[in-house]
């Protein structure tokens, strides 16, 4: 389990981000941490993010893996700027490679790391194990955006 404070309670405590906001009262609130070069989250969904049976909605994991993927994105880039607080970032390009059903009885482990930063862009990988068990990876573009985009300050 993830102990310490997430960046989303440390950066953007007033976000309403359907993925990681913790303002979104109907939201998903997942909370991300560093581990290395890798930010770490785990989350555990509820019966009503099935898709069929007992097995996850592909819109959720994406929904978990983009956000991660956002902040990995973002977190790096605050710490090659040396900055206090992270850029505003958005998702420029996002692959989700569906690899196993992904059960929804069972606490999910996710793991997003940069590739590449070449600043205001940084390349993520990522990917969603349940048991385990890899059910999920993905591979992403996120974008510092200027001060004149809607999302420069969606963390504050």
């Amino acid at each position: 389990m993830v102990a310490e404070e997430s960046l989303q309670d440390l950066y953007s405590p007033n976000s309403i981000c359907f993925g990681c906001g913790p303002k979104n009262l109907n939201g998903l609130h997942l909370k991300s941490v560093p581990q290395g070069d890798s930010l770490v989250a785990t989350w555990v969904p509820e019966p009503y993010h099935a898709a069929f049976s007992d097995f996850a909605s592909g819109g959720i994991i994406s929904v978990l893996l983009d956000c991660l993927g956002n902040w990995t994105g973002a977190y790096t880039l605050m710490k090659s700027r040396g900055s206090t607080v992270p850029p505003g970032t958005v998702t420029s390009e996002y692959t989700v490679k569906f690899l196993k059903p992904t059960p929804v009885n069972r606490r999910w482990d996710l793991r997003a790391w940069p590739v590449r930063n070449r600043d205001p862009r940084v390349w993520v990988e990522g990917e969603l194990r349940a048991d385990g068990v890899k059910t999920a990876s993905m591979t992403g573009l996120f974008v510092a955006v200027p001060e004149d985009h809607p999302a420069f300050h969606r963390w504050q």
